[in-house]
């Protein structure tokens, strides 16, 4: 037996803790959370005003189950070529509807739609809210599908400096940030965290289990220097539909010596990126919703968090490639919400 299956299994299998449940213990009640937002944007002159309303609903059953559900509903109005009230579609999606059974402490089973573990910015950072810098990076479609089939995953100690975390899924069918639809693909991801220095590392791939059977590849990292309110990530993602990184650091000013009331409450954001035309045709790049030829791009920003669960935003970016240089613009309010829906008790 493989070792890697040998590991896994032993994780598997592993008796649940059985540490002191008392009989006081809280009953869990059902979560509406989720977060809103209202956006002005402008990219190359043609300005676009983005209106985000998305809900996550969390059902625990008992100590082991949960169901939990994200929709997505975005409106992208534009002025039309000859004047006249703003218009557009409203866009509505289900990221995902899933179940989890936690198996034990290092094991958690998923079955449903589950937004697929390739890369950290997908699972991790894209909700309006949580997010940095509200434009998306370029290389977000890769790999990034919201997958119908199951996943394993979980964490444990490696040893006293280093953590573990994995996961592992097969899907059957996945839809993109695109809308495109694809068959049959397996992968998962796997990184290190390292307690002392903060520090996180991992890489990620994905298989297409028919047609040419493409693979997808990709790492990342995640640095907070103890002594410093720095978030520095980083991610690289390869697909069919080409290359990219992106590389970006928020810097909370909550060392700055002046205005310390104002200045705890702000971050400032930069982001530099790159993207390398895959070997695809025009229209299944536009498909893809990927740039149509290699691209730069830096973008810097700043948050202002006005109390807790509303931030302002904005930022400005720079895109370069054949198909034309010009400028971003985005400016918007985010809003954070959590509501229980019900009342907590006790067993």
């Amino acid at each position: 037996m493989p070792a890697s299956t040998a590991l896994f299994l032993l994780v598997l299998f592993a008796p649940a803790q059985t540490g002191a449940q008392s009989s006081d213990s809280e009953r869990p009640v059902p979560i509406l959370s989720g977060n809103a937002g209202y956006f002005t944007n402008v990219a190359g002159g043609q300005n676009e005003l983005n209106v985000q309303f998305n809900p996550v609903l969390l059902v625990p059953l008992g100590d082991r189950w949960l169901v939990e559900t994200r929709g997505e509903f975005e409106g992208k109005f534009q002025r039309p070529p000859g004047g006249g009230p703003y218009g557009g579609p409203v866009g509505k999606h289900l990221d995902y509807a899933q179940v989890d059974y936690i198996v034990n402490p290092y094991v958690t089973l998923t079955a449903g739609r589950f937004l697929t573990p390739f890369g950290i910015f997908n699972e991790r950072l894209y909700p309006i809210w949580i997010r940095a810098l509200q434009p998306d990076p370029l290389i977000l479609p890769i790999g990034t599908a919201s997958s119908d089939g199951v996943m394993f995953r979980g964490g444990f100690a490696v040893n006293a400096r280093a953590n573990m975390n994995y996961a592992a899924y097969l899907s059957a069918t996945a839809i993109g940030v695109g809308g495109v639809e694809s068959e049959r693909h397996a992968g998962g991801r796997l990184g290190f965290f390292f307690p002392g220095p903060r520090l996180e590392i991992g890489g990620s791939f994905q298989k297409e289990l028919q047609g040419d059977r493409k693979n997808g590849f990709g790492f990342h990292l995640g640095w907070q220097p103890p002594k410093v309110p720095l978030n520095l990530r980083l991610e690289y993602a390869r697909s069919i539909q080409g290359s990219g990184y992106w590389i970006e650091g928020a810097y909370r000013l909550s060392q700055v010596s002046f205005w310390q009331k104002a200045m705890r409450r702000t971050e400032v954001v930069a982001r530099g990126q790159q993207f390398f035309h895959g070997a695809i045709d025009p229209d299944e790049a536009a498909e893809y919703n990927v740039p149509l030829a290699n691209t730069r791009e830096g973008d810097f920003g700043i948050n202002y968090f006005l109390r807790d669960g509303l931030k302002g935003t904005a930022s400005y970016g720079r895109q370069f490639s054949s198909e034309g240089n010009f400028n971003l613009w985005s400016f918007g309010i985010a809003y954070r919400f959590l509501l229980p829906l019900g009342r907590s008790g006790v067993r």
